[in-house]
């Protein structure tokens, strides 16, 4: 059975603007660890995701990422002092502040600018 064994998964995220998510998910903090023919790979620890070139606005107004972090008012107070939505205001990134969720989950939005909808959060015990 071990050749059955999974590795990862990774979810490719729409782009509107390549160049632009690009920087703004460095900015965010995530590493590009390479970058070919419209798709860049993007990594944080054991998290990754593959951003491509494309864009179609019913996708991207439904597209959610989900990032499981140890502390989510840690993640907003580093995204708030890089001043992530000032900078991309004119892209229009948006985020929430963080709070408890009935699921019993803490964790604020962050949506990029094609539009993507990140969930960022830590789990309440």
């Amino acid at each position: 059975m071990s050749s059955l064994r999974a590795i990862e998964i990774k979810a490719f995220v729409p782009a509107r603007d390549y160049d632009l998510s690009r920087r703004f998910y460095a900015d965010v903090g995530f590493e590009e660890r390479s970058n070919f023919d419209g798709v860049a790979y993007f990594a944080l620890g054991e998290c990754s995701f593959l951003l491509q070139r494309f864009y179609e606005q019913a996708h991207a107004d439904n597209f959610m990422m989900h990032l499981l972090v140890e502390d989510a008012d840690a993640w907003h107070r580093r995204l708030v002092e890089r001043d992530i939505v000032g900078r991309y205001r004119e892209h229009n990134v948006r985020m929430t502040t963080p709070a408890d969720r009935p699921w019993r989950m803490r964790d604020f939005h962050l949506i990029d600018p094609t539009g993507v909808l990140w969930h960022i959060g830590h789990n309440i015990s």
